[in-house]
């Protein structure tokens, strides 16, 4: 199982973390985020490679990023909110798989369901999503530190590529 490509939103928290994860790592990423490049702290960084929808509404950039993946690994603490609820809905409305990580749980055992749920379903695309920073002020943190375990672990990223170990 190869991961070919990382997107999600830009929003702070999750989002970027799984961007910031995906450039420090060297593997492909984007995705959709709102017009202006919105985000709770203002404008979204350049350093993102993300497209802009065509329009600010959260909610559009949340249904492109779904639909525009194999699958959509939602990190969360807690339970699901807002944007986050909104995610999983699309995933459903689209007949897209999902797989939910509880943060607040053991790693080991979240890395193999989501390993295990990469490989089963197939996920070249992967949507990473779920709270913003100001909803939960660990998140980002948090989902750092599980996906470097995620990409880490045999299996998720192709041996092939340049500068990825």
């Amino acid at each position: 199982m190869f991961i070919h490509r990382i997107i999600s939103g830009g929003q702070t928290g999750v989002d970027r973390a799984a961007l910031d994860v995906a450039i420090e790592f060297n593997i492909p990423s984007g995705g959709w985020c709102p017009r202006g490049r919105r985000a709770e702290d203002g404008v979204i960084p350049e350093r993102y490679s993300l497209q802009e929808a065509d329009s600010s509404d959260y909610a559009v950039r949340t249904y492109l990023n779904v639909q525009d993946s194999d699958g959509t690994l939602i990190l969360n603490i807690g339970q699901l909110t807002d944007g986050t609820k909104l995610t999983v809905e699309y995933a459903r409305q689209l007949s897209k798989p999902y797989c939910i990580v509880a943060l607040d749980q053991a790693h080991d055992a979240q890395v193999a369901m989501v390993i295990k749920w990469l490989e089963d379903d197939k996920i070249k695309i992967v949507n990473v999503a779920g709270p913003r920073g100001s909803h939960s002020p660990d998140i980002s943190s948090l989902a750092v530190i599980f996906l470097r375990k995620l990409i880490l672990s045999p299996g998720f990223i192709s041996d092939e590529r340049d500068g990825i170990r």
